[in-house]
């Protein structure tokens, strides 16, 4: 097992930092996964000079083997767009960007892998969890399709082993409302996973539970607080055993805030007192466990310049 000593933290940035060059992919990292610092200057470590030039919503996993780290973003630059939100959700691309490292240091060219339908209007905020009953990577994502002529987002998957060829896609969340941004856990010591998603008709996050990835989930009652305008969860588990749970405010351009759960099965989620700190505003990413050594590597990288 890991020995957790820090978090890496992989994202973008709020708008009102710069300029296209906020839809790249940060660094930051943590001791304690509350307080965080952006390496590199606060300038991106990754960009993208392909599809759109933008990366939004990255996503970063690390390999069973702890021989290899993965990123997969959204290919979407808003800043380059002149034609809107609305446009860019179906016409815009069905590729997600994907970089690799065996060190979280140097990667791989930035690279486009075609993943959504052919009738899908775009593939946004991709994210991965390795299958350990299938032995290979689950890959998935929000699109809208011409069956319903592009009204609502539906959740997608596809498989992979070396990110380089996928499965065909396959619907894998279908609700009467719209649903995006699901992130997935594996809670080891129950044996089972749990999904959060944005219900982006009534702006909340719901809560599943599951004994398979692609077997039946069941709701939890939460105590998030439901207000309306959160986005982009994140759960990990921190040193003392507990989960965190990271929502971006986005509606109200306030950042991440953060809960802790001892037990994702109760649903009881407390909300930390003090805010989620960061040097930049930080926008949808996703967050790993790091070792100290891969800690102060990246900091020999990318610390201070």
């Amino acid at each position: 097992m890991l020995n957790t000593d820090a978090y890496l933290f992989v994202h973008f940035i709020d708008k009102k930092h710069n300029t296209p060059m906020s839809e790249q992919v940060y660094f930051s990292v943590s001791r304690d996964g509350y307080t965080w610092q952006t390496l590199n200057g606060k300038q991106p470590v990754l960009t993208s000079n392909v599809g759109e030039r933008g990366v939004r919503d990255p996503f970063i996993v690390r390999s069973p083997q702890n021989d290899k780290f993965y990123i997969v973003g959204t290919d979407l630059n808003v800043h380059l767009r002149r034609d809107g939100w609305k446009m860019a959700t179906i016409n815009g691309s069905r590729s997600i960007l994907v970089w690799e490292s065996a060190d979280l240091v140097n990667w791989t060219d930035v690279r486009m892998c075609t993943i959504a339908p052919e009738d899908a209007g775009c593939a946004w905020a991709p994210e991965v969890i390795y299958d350990e009953e299938q032995g290979d990577y689950m890959v998935f994502w929000a699109s809208r399709s011409l069956k319903d002529g592009r009204r609502k987002c539906r959740m997608y998957y596809s498989k992979t082993t070396d990110f380089r060829n996928f499965t065909p896609a396959k619907l894998y969340i279908e609700r009467p409302s719209d649903v995006i941004d699901t992130t997935i856990v594996r809670d080891n010591e129950a044996g089972c996973y749990y999904r959060f998603s944005k219900d982006e008709t009534f702006k909340v996050i719901t809560v599943e539970r599951g004994e398979t990835l692609l077997g039946d989930f069941q709701r939890i009652e939460t105590t998030i607080d439901h207000t309306r305008g959160v986005e982009g969860p994140e759960c990990f588990r921190l040193k003392n055993g507990k989960w965190c749970l990271i929502v971006d405010r986005y509606a109200k351009n306030l950042g991440y805030c953060a809960y802790t759960c001892a037990d994702l099965a109760t649903g009881s989620f407390s909300r930390l007192r003090h805010e989620f700190n960061s040097d930049l505003k930080l926008r949808h990413g996703g967050v790993i466990p790091i070792t100290a050594e891969e800690y102060e590597r990246l900091l020999a990288a990318y610390g201070d310049k």
